[in-house]
């Protein structure tokens, strides 16, 4: 675990640690369909690591490493993905191929998993209230499945630290386009005696134009206070006809019964539920990599400046 996260909590003894994480993955994938009919969208590769895993090895890389999925029916391929492949696995070491073995067991050994079907898929908020007994009493995270945030940039730790000096709940926010508003839920802030942080007095489901009562867009990181169980109870259905978290956390900001606080993320993100952002993020990645970087780069330049244009 990182030692700021360590330092922190050694500051922090009133409020009981983080130790779970709930990562929603039930979705139905609509925007990628017809490729979600039969594959998971958080199966989909980045190059050659599927998204999924790099939102467990966020959890995994500050000592979360208890996980719950909520799933669905069609998910199964989640759960090969994080299990043992046995036939693959005695290949590779026949071949003496030990660095794609070791690539091929990493997966399997990153946490402890356990997996809850959803069902019906009602929303955010319902997806949490299956995962009720798996969390208990005790403050959890929840990271949602396409959703990344570049590992240079912690944010997951300073949330953590934050819930365990405030309590409550945190949730990540992030300044974007006021065209964009409508995809996200929005959060009415007020300061704290820290730069990064920001008391949450309010949230909208993506509002309308000229409803958005700031410029801070929820993305998909929280650190939750178990009460939000029964708040969750408490809603109905928001948006779309669903249960929505950010319902649920306007109305604990409210009534203060506990404080909701906002992390201020300035870092990178990577949206992969958007088709446009899923590529963008595979070009990204692939340029910063030492093994494909220096050849795509190179050929994504002349791509872009020539190439393009002769074939429009």
């Amino acid at each position: 675990m990182p030692s700021e996260v360590r330092s922190e909590r050694e500051k922090s003894p009133l409020h009981p640690h983080v130790t779970k994480v709930v990562i929603p993955v039930g979705g139905l994938g609509t925007r990628f369909l017809p490729a979600t009919k039969a594959i998971p969208k958080e199966i989909f590769p980045l190059i050659d690591k599927p998204v999924i895993q790099y939102v467990v090895e966020e959890a995994a890389s500050v000592g979360l490493t208890d996980i719950l999925m909520v799933t669905s029916r069609n998910k199964r391929p989640l759960e090969d993905h994080f299990d043992h492949n046995v036939e693959i696995e005695e290949a590779l070491s026949r071949k003496g191929d030990e660095t794609h073995l070791d690539q091929v067991r990493e997966s399997s050994d990153l946490v402890t998993l356990h997996y809850v079907r959803q069902g019906t898929p009602k929303g955010l908020g319902h997806a949490l209230l299956c995962a009720e007994s798996y969390v208990g009493n005790e403050p959890f995270a929840v990271l949602l499945g396409d959703d990344l945030i570049d590992p240079r940039d912690p944010l997951l730790a300073r949330m953590i630290a934050v819930q365990e000096r405030f309590g409550g709940s945190v949730v990540a926010l992030m300044e974007v386009d006021p065209r964009d508003m409508h995809l996200y839920g929005c959060a009415a802030v007020s300061p704290t005696d820290e730069a990064d942080v920001v008391t949450v007095t309010g949230l909208v489901e993506k509002p309308g134009p000229g409803e958005a009562p700031s410029a801070c867009a929820v993305i998909g990181r929280f650190v939750l206070h178990p009460g939000i169980f029964d708040v969750i109870r408490g809603t109905g259905p928001g948006r779309g006809g669903e249960i929505q978290l950010t319902d649920a956390l306007d109305s604990l900001s409210r009534t203060r019964a506990a404080p909701v606080h906002g992390v201020l993320f300035s870092g990178r993100r990577y949206d992969t539920g958007d088709r446009a952002d899923y590529v963008r993020t595979i070009v990204r990645l692939a340029c910063e990599r030492d093994d494909l970087g220096p050849d795509f780069r190179a050929w994504l330049a002349a791509f872009v400046s020539h190439d393009f244009h002769e074939t429009r």
